[in-house]
């Protein structure tokens, strides 16, 4: 099982969800770099982890460091005011305060991460550097760290620093109980700073190497030699967890499920549907994008709320006759009974979002409202899937957004998000790159978005043939700047052998009327 690993994008997928989970914050970004340590952005509400593959251990071992530091991340987020660089004394000294001080607090709220903390503790302590390795003071603020952090230092120095090391350690722990117990925030803390600063004798400016785990990374640790770090973890730090079993939280059982249920699914989905590069789709690599400048919450709700009967299956009709009479609507002059119809979408849809250059004045826009559509077909359970297409150096490309079989996540809409409006309108090629895709799913309806007038009408109309005999409905909506341009579209597309063709000149119209058309089928 553990020779298997996770796809980049499923890692991403989970540590988004995790870290908007455990700070409760919901525009949180995860992004991974191999340039730089694990560490938060608190402007950016942005969360940088260090890449799996840059851990040591086993995979297992490194999904559980993984997922330890980004509840660290998460923690950060929700109990510090502020994150200063780890590059300086003063810095540093803050940040590994703050660390003891959101542990604290988090593991009231998450008190089922213990094991995992003393776990990740451990591999810490694994990646911090041999005290002979680091020169200068900045030594001194290495080991302050090794001893606060982990009650432990790896290799030797001078006896006299030693003691001042050994008296900062333990002001430091009186500063973050202290503030634990008054509830200080961060402000609070970096006022004390300078009092350990002048214990160990260091000027705040000190530029304090960076030490990243990932510099031994692959190195391989033996059953006994983990086992010998935990014990010495678990020995310093049961006044603050009580007692611990250093085997059974080697073991890792309580993770393991969850970790084997992800491997599992990966699996699954490793092997579902068509390979993109076989068909002529591409898949959006790049992940770090930010894809909550393209939510509208306001407007995913709006349209939950509108179609929530949908969702249950049952919406209320006024007719003129019916189960129950409605006295309010017969003074108001409609029909007075009501009733409960049945209402459920089975409908199998394909969307084809235009990205040409066109639609780049209004590309944010135009993606919320795609996006939004996205949010309510997943609420109402629509099996759909979302493609786009643009140019890219000078060729069309035909983007895979979302696949049938897979649900809407966060990595669907950061594909989204990324996709760059550009080049013309050539969808006759289009239709063709996908049109393995629609012979082998074979959806009820096959609905394009688009602007403007296709590069070939008449390839465009032998392709709508072509996929209306494979018993495909063929359906387009036009989108313009006004009603009048936007109706021009739509009666153009018509002649294109659309069997149904629909004008929207307010983009956040788009997601109402895809739904009604989903609701005639």
């Amino acid at each position: 099982m553990q020779s298997l690993e996770l796809r980049n994008e499923t890692l991403l997928e989970i540590a988004t969800f995790l870290v908007r989970r455990w700070s409760e914050k919901e525009n949180v970004i995860v992004e991974f770099s191999d340039k730089m340590e694990t560490k938060t952005r608190l402007v950016e509400n942005k969360v940088i982890l260090t890449p799996m593959e840059k851990r040591i251990g086993s995979y297992f071992q490194r999904y559980r460091q993984f997922r330890t530091s980004l509840w660290y991340e998460a923690m950060r987020i929700k109990f510090c005011k502020k994150i200063l660089s780890n590059d300086h004394a003063f810095g540093f000294i803050l940040n590994a305060l703050e660390t003891r001080r959101v542990e604290h607090l988090g593991r009231k709220m998450w008190q089922g991460m213990d094991d995992e903390i003393i776990f990740n503790y451990s591999y810490m302590l694994v990646s911090r550097p041999q005290l002979h390795t680091v020169y200068g003071k900045a030594r001194i603020v290495e080991a302050f760290y090794q001893y606060f952090m982990f009650g432990a230092i790896k290799g030797e120095i001078q006896s006299s620093q030693f003691e001042n090391i050994k008296k900062a350690s333990k002001l430091a722990q009186k500063i973050v109980d202290e503030a634990i117990k008054e509830g200080h925030d961060t402000d609070w803390l970096e006022k004390r700073v300078s009092e350990i600063i002048k214990i160990l004798d260091i000027d705040s400016l000190l530029t304090v190497p960076v030490s990243l785990p990932f510099m031994k990374a692959g190195m391989a640790l033996t059953k006994e030699e983990l086992l010998k770090f935990l014990t010495i973890i678990s020995k310093n730090k049961e006044g603050d967890f009580g007692k611990i079993d250093p085997e059974a939280i080697l073991g890792g059982e309580n993770v393991y499920d969850e970790y084997k249920v992800l491997l599992d699914e990966n699996k699954k989905s490793d092997n579902k549907g068509l390979a993109p590069e076989i068909i002529g789709v591409q898949i959006p690599t790049t992940n770090n994008v930010d894809e909550t400048k393209i939510y509208d919450i306001s407007l995913i709700n709006s349209l939950k709320i509108k179609f929530k009967e949908w969702k249950s299956g049952w919406k209320e009709q006024h007719l003129r006759s019916g189960d129950e009479f409605d006295s309010e609507n017969y003074i108001e002059g409609h029909e007075p009974f009501f009733t409960d119809v049945k209402k459920s979408i089975k409908t199998k849809i394909v969307i084809l979002l235009d990205h040409s250059s066109s639609i780049s004045s209004d590309a944010l826009e135009y993606k919320k409202a795609t996006l939004a559509l996205c949010e309510v077909l997943a609420y109402l359970k629509v099996k759909f899937s979302v493609y786009a297409f643009s140019t890219q150096n000078r060729t069309v490309v035909c983007w895979q957004i979302k696949s049938e079989n897979v649900k809407w996540n966060t990595i669907a809409a950061k594909r989204l998000a990324q996709i760059v409006a550009n080049g013309s309108t050539p969808l006759a090629e289009v239709y063709g790159k996908m049109f393995p895709i629609l012979q082998s799913k074979r959806p009820n309806i096959f609905l394009t978005l688009t602007d403007g007038e296709p590069s070939d009408p008449n390839a465009v109309r032998t392709m709508t043939k072509t996929l209306k005999n494979l018993g495909i409905k063929m359906v387009a909506i036009g989108l313009g700047p006004n009603t009048i341009r936007a109706t021009m579209i739509a009666m153009n597309l018509k002649h294109l052998g659309y069997e149904r063709t629909l004008a929207v000149s307010r983009l956040k119209d788009i997601p109402g009327k895809v739904i009604g058309i989903l609701g005639e089928d």
